[in-house]
């Protein structure tokens, strides 16, 4: 038992617990299925870097960002001219009595309509700030399918900032719709997030804490990361793993190398990595 909490406080801290984690499924499963929805249109209007496209854009900023003339966007969309550019694409779509993400698609098709006029060549196709990027590597999975799944899921268990999350929900879409194999996508899924705990796990066995403390952010590693993980690492070691697998999946790139810089075994961690990787996936 905690010390200062009696097994009934314990009971309702569970059960909050796990209404907020059902809560944050709930909301991250809509928004990841209208994300899908946006890269999915955004694909068969044959320009994927559409699919950026939000609700929370102003028509300015997506006038601007489109080098589309803003008056032109306007006029596309049938909005008064007295509109102003500050207005969220949100706003025009409750305004219209219209759910967002059906509104965003007809945005993209203004702006697939309006972009001919610009060279291929703009500014947006350049950029590369990591929603930028994010979106075509998503973009990508829909045409390319187990390879990206395999190298978004392999990387983004290492650490680096992939949406892994939303990778395997796409891969699920596509699984229900025919396009994919579901037990090849899981096993996929599963292999590919394993072989990038034990890169991870790796790397903490491996270097020198000096070195972690200094080299390895890219990985989202720091020394107060550490000290976080580390303290409930050192009791709950096996129960860290499972959680960082499955609620917690954005911390599990750093239990990774704490697990491995601990020498926490192997082969325990590579079995409770299994069973809490097959959950998620």
């Amino acid at each position: 038992m905690i010390r200062g909490f009696s097994p009934h406080h314990l009971r309702i801290a569970r059960l909050v617990l796990l209404v907020a984690a059902g809560v944050g499924c709930v909301v991250f499963g809509i928004r990841s299925y209208n994300s899908y929805w946006l890269l999915h249109s955004a694909q068969a209007l044959g320009v994927p870097r559409v699919g950026t496209i939000r609700p929370w854009m102003t028509l300015g900023y997506v006038a601007d960002t489109y080098q589309i003339p803003r008056a032109a966007l306007r006029d596309e969309l049938s909005l008064p001219a007295a509109t102003s550019p500050d207005t969220s694409l949100g706003a025009i779509a409750v305004s219209r009595s219209s759910l967002p993400v059906s509104y965003m698609g007809e945005v993209q098709r203004a702006v697939v309509k309006l972009m001919p006029a610009i060279p291929h060549d703009s500014a947006e196709k350049t950029r590369t700030e990591f929603g930028y990027i994010s979106q075509e590597t998503l973009a990508a999975l829909l045409v390319a399918g187990y390879p990206i799944l395999a190298a978004i899921l392999f990387l983004g268990a290492i650490g680096l900032p992939f949406p892994t999350g939303l990778a395997t929900i796409i891969a699920g879409s596509l699984a229900a719709s025919g396009k994919m194999s579901w037990p090849l996508a899981g096993s996929i899924a599963l292999l590919a997030s394993l072989a990038g705990d034990m890169i991870g796990y790796g790397i903490g066995r491996l270097a020198q804490p000096a070195w972690l403390e200094h080299r390895a952010s890219w990985l989202g590693y720091t020394a107060e990361r550490h000290a976080q993980v580390s303290d409930h690492f050192v009791r709950w070691a096996w129960f860290v793993v499972l959680l960082t697998r499955t609620l917690v999946s954005s911390m599990s790139a750093v239990v990774n190398v704490v697990a491995g810089a601990s020498h926490y075994a192997p082969t325990r961690f590579i079995a409770v990595a299994i069973v809490g990787r097959l959950l998620w996936t």
